[in-house]
């Protein structure tokens, strides 16, 4: 099983980016996924998660209202919009999944991307 991030970047505050997360070898079938974010010199955070149906889904308290994210199923990919974004946002981001239900801890996601850089701008 192998996960793909990709869609970071540079971006200027108040600006936007799309991550996406890919599955290979591995379908998301019935799989939570995941995003997660590594600032410099903190540890990794919940950022946001979707069930496999969609129907529910969770944010940081430190997103909500700016991100959203969603998943293709067919695609086998899951995405992360970030609108309004802030220079506290530059992280390097993380998906991941894991079966059955939303966690919002990192121990209990079985496979994990090698991460995106998302750099925001003052």
């Amino acid at each position: 099983v192998q996960l793909q991030a990709y869609g970071g970047g540079l971006v200027q505050a108040g600006g936007y980016l799309r991550l996406s997360c890919a599955a290979s070898g591995h379908t998301f079938s019935g799989s939570v996924i995941a995003w997660f974010r590594r600032a410099p010199r903190k540890e990794r955070e919940f950022v946001a998660a979707i069930t496999w149906s969609g129907d529910s889904t969770r944010y940081a308290d430190s997103v909500k209202g700016r991100f959203t994210i969603s998943r293709d199923n067919a695609k086998n990919t899951g995405y992360l919009q970030m609108n309004s974004l802030k220079p506290e946002d530059t992280a390097v981001y993380y998906c991941a999944t894991r079966s059955s239900l939303i966690s919002t801890l990192t121990h209990q996601y079985t496979y994990w991307g090698q991460g995106t850089q998302v750099t925001v701008s003052s």
